[in-house]
């Protein structure tokens, strides 16, 4: 694993880290309509009650994650892909992104899903990682049965999973303090 890197992707006039569950109920649904109102960003697409949907998947995370032994120091994450996801990049007027090496991405404070929490927590079908959260040594498991979404499905023509989501639950990120992080 030690090739496979965390991926942070951002608004590069923004920086990196912004989070809108970091916010108040009330100030992330403010800032979640004006990017619906502006139109000019993918996350322009999210339905109104997306906050809500948001924190109760990030609950429910969070939740399993502990549940797994995870030790998490916020009650909400900061969110990476594992490995590179160009796709991505369409989410941003002016995209930029920074990279957490694997060895940096601290077990006890790191969670994934294997797509996007959203669809992961809410597709149904028969897949056996939906509804799940899996910690760094799962994950590895779990990569050498399916492989990395990136690769089989870049298109989504195959599903909701485009990449593997990284959830970190560190409050370090908050501040984007560059503590684990690089730029390549």
């Amino acid at each position: 694993m030690k090739h496979l890197n965390g991926y942070h992707y951002f608004e590069k006039s923004l920086g990196p880290f912004l989070n809108l569950s970091s916010l108040s109920q009330r100030e992330a649904e403010a800032v979640s309509r004006q990017i619906r109102q502006e139109g000019r960003v993918f996350a322009a697409q999210r339905s109104s009650d997306y906050i809500t949907i948001r924190r109760r998947l990030e609950h429910l995370a969070y939740e399993k994650f502990i549940a797994k032994g995870g030790k998490p120091t916020q009650d909400y994450p900061h969110y990476l892909t594992l490995g590179i996801c160009p796709w991505l990049e369409s989410w941003y007027q002016e995209p930029d992104h920074i990279i957490i090496p694997w060895e940096e991405l601290p077990a006890e404070v790191v969670s994934f899903t294997y797509g996007d929490l959203f669809p992961t927590m809410r597709y149904e079908d028969d897949k056996s990682y939906r509804k799940q959260v899996y910690t760094k040594d799962e994950i590895v498991e779990l990569i050498k049965t399916y492989g990395l979404p990136q690769d089989w499905n870049q298109s989504g023509k195959q599903g909701p999973e485009r990449y593997i989501e990284i959830q970190v639950w560190d409050k370090l990120f908050r501040a984007g303090s560059g503590r684990f992080y690089t730029k390549e």
